[in-house]
């Protein structure tokens, strides 16, 4: 089999209701459940937003250690270790508290979203030059590995700049996430712009939004991705009509990978590839 192909579950992120999709976790027991199904599926990562009683996004940092907490004690009972890779993305929150759980959960990754976009033409996905910076020094500092999710080409420059700044520091990973209305598409024109883009030395992931899910994990492995990213957070069918649960997710994910000669990576082996350190 070829190179180790890291599977990320991205279980339900900001915006997916269970209007949506009743499949998609949102209470801190559904969310724990969740993580350790897919762990057990084949995700090496776990990628986490939060919720709070409503259902609402929320970015407030007891109902993030809530979460966690949880999650990691249900990993350890179930004896499965993935990577966990905590959110900073919550433009309607203060900048201040977008980070104030990193120091207390010492998570191994957070994202990193290296811009401002009109999002969905609907609102303001904000990450100001102030939060950038403090936010990079700040994975420096405590070192959490950033990952920097690229919703449009401008970005790529953006991570450029942080690095001749000195405020990211290589090896640089870099999340495709395609297919959002005011970024780029999820097709192989926007691949082929932005992949000669990256840092020497970088590893990169791919996921698709909604109708181009499928279409990027097929480019990204054509292209000899280091990770694909599933989960409700970016797509809720596994076909038109068919509602998808995380768990089937990677698990289509994985056998993706092996038809392509691809062998799945553990938890551990991602921290090697991606040279993450463990704090808890």
């Amino acid at each position: 089999m070829g190179k180790k192909l890291i599977i990320t579950a991205a279980l339900c992120g900001a915006g997916t209701t269970k209007k949506q999709t009743p499949c998609v976790p949102i209470t801190p027991e559904e969310i724990a459940a969740d993580a350790v199904a897919c762990a057990k599926a084949g995700a090496a990562v776990i990628h986490i937003h939060v919720r709070d009683e409503n259902g609402v996004n929320s970015m407030d940092t007891k109902r993030f250690c809530q979460v966690v907490d949880l999650v990691r004690e249900e990993c350890g009972k179930a004896g499965v270790d993935p990577v966990l890779n905590l959110t900073t993305s919550g433009s309607k929150w203060p900048e201040d508290i977008r980070r104030a759980h990193l120091p207390i959960l010492k998570p191994e990754m957070c994202s990193y979203d290296p811009g401002t976009m009109n999002w969905a033409n609907s609102y303001i996905f904000s990450n100001s030059p102030a939060f950038l910076e403090q936010l990079g020094h700040d994975t420096q500092e405590l070192g959490i590995k950033p990952e920097c999710e690229i919703f449009d080409g401008g970005m790529m420059g953006n991570v450029d700049y942080y690095v001749k700044k000195g405020v990211l520091k290589g090896p640089i990973h870099y999340q495709f996430v395609l297919g959002v209305a005011g970024g780029m598409r999820g097709n192989a024109d926007s691949l082929a712009f932005l992949l000669p883009k990256m840092q020497p030395g970088s590893t990169w992931s791919i996921t698709g939004i909604g109708r181009d899910h499928m279409p990027c994990m097929l480019l990204g492995l054509a292209e000899g991705c280091d990770g694909l990213r599933v989960g409700l957070e970016d797509n809720i069918l596994m076909e038109k009509g068919v509602l998808a649960t995380n768990v089937s997710l990677v698990e289509r994910a994985v056998k993706l990978g092996e038809l392509a000669g691809r062998s799945i990576a553990a938890p551990d082996e991602a921290r090697e590839i991606l040279g993450l350190t463990k704090h808890i």
